[in-house]
């Protein structure tokens, strides 16, 4: 934690009035952006392959955009498009 700390506040001026924008700065410049998209791209196109075998492609990409892999089973979940029950038929006359 110390170390993340100090990473943090490497180079600023507490007393600074723009000092928690450096520190923002700072800890964003730690996360693996790459890693993090790449992921999220994966997500993403698995998503909406599931959403089109289900009928949902749009869904599937907005799910998984949102929710990552949890995103997969909202659209597991959802009903196949296309799949309705018809109405029944009317009776025959004679």
């Amino acid at each position: 934690m110390d170390e993340l700390l100090s990473k943090a506040l490497q180079g600023v001026d507490l007393q600074a009035p723009g000092a928690f924008w450096q520190v923002f700065a700072n800890l964003m410049a730690l996360v693996p952006w790459t890693a993090l998209t790449l992921w999220s791209v994966f997500f993403v196109v698995v998503g909406a392959g599931l959403g089109w075998w289900r009928g949902h492609t749009r869904a599937g990409v907005l799910w998984a955009l949102a929710l990552g892999p949890i995103g997969w089973l909202v659209v597991l979940r959802l009903p196949r498009a296309g799949c309705s029950v018809p109405p029944p038929l009317p009776p025959r006359r004679r």
